[in-house]
């Protein structure tokens, strides 16, 4: 794939239509550094022009770790820059608030601290059974400040400030239970795979201008997403794929996706 960052702590790899990245620091438990995080960022960006790409899957290597967060054994785990306003973790938060293509993650194992910002931004998520979250970064002085911006939308306010302020984990059930992931299974690449399957069937326009859609009203206030929605529901009509869904529904038939 083109735009594709070139590092070793990151595998890229194109399954058809499904773009993976790996975070490959396995020893590390999956902790991001600077050049993970930088090679995340593009990658995202990049994939925004390949129409071929209709998912991006967000993993960790190996049963273990989804991933641990920051690398703490790192020299300025945290930044590398303290004169520069916008860090790696920001750009990736960024970079996939902006995607309108869906970001699935897959999250095998332990998911903790700046992992449960990976997890947080992305639009779907499934869990191995065994996998564990939480946020404990008051256990080392310092508070998941980035992520409560993917995740304050997303998980009951007294939950996620007990998750804060106590840094005591929760289990997949939890966490399920509190709506941070879609499924929990013991097989979780079964379980992904059927989630694809239902996704990669359904129209690429809608999906793209309906994750745009999505995104940009989450912090408007009622009037203001029914005066956006109202104006984007005529534009929904004007794609390729809705001519093509309402004429395969007159002729009861499947749909064939010019995914414009």
């Amino acid at each position: 794939m083109s735009n594709a960052p070139a590092t070793d702590e990151l595998r890229i790899e194109l399954r058809g239509p499904v773009l993976w990245l790996t975070i490959a620091r396995e020893a590390r438990r999956n902790a991001v550094s600077h050049a993970v995080l930088a090679a995340l960022a593009r990658a995202i960006e990049g994939a925004q022009a390949q129409r071929d790409v209709r998912a991006i899957v967000i993993t960790g290597a190996g049963d273990k770790a989804f991933c641990a967060g920051a690398d703490l054994q790192a020299d300025q785990a945290f930044t590398t820059d303290y004169s520069e306003p916008q860090g790696h973790v920001a750009r990736v938060l960024r970079a996939a608030k902006a995607s309108t293509v869906p970001l699935i993650a897959r999250v095998n194992g332990a998911c903790m601290a700046g992992g449960m910002g990976l997890l947080g931004m992305c639009d779907l998520a499934v869990a191995a059974r065994h996998a564990v979250f939480g946020l404990p970064e008051v256990k080392v002085g310092v508070f998941p400040a980035q992520v409560l911006s993917v995740l304050q939308h997303q998980i009951p306010r007294r939950k996620l400030a007990e998750l804060c302020l106590t840094g005591e984990p929760l289990t997949s059930a939890q966490a399920l239970e509190y709506g941070l992931v879609n499924y929990v299974d013991d097989d979780v690449d079964a379980r992904l795979q059927w989630l694809l399957e239902r996704l990669l069937d359904k129209s690429p326009a809608a999906i793209r201008r309906g994750l745009y859609t999505m995104k940009k009203i989450e912090s408007m206030s009622f009037e203001e997403s029914m005066s956006f929605t109202e104006s984007q529901i005529a534009l929904f009509t004007l794609t390729e794929d809705a001519k093509e869904g309402q004429a395969a529904f007159k002729d009861k038939r499947k749909p064939v996706w010019p995914g414009r």
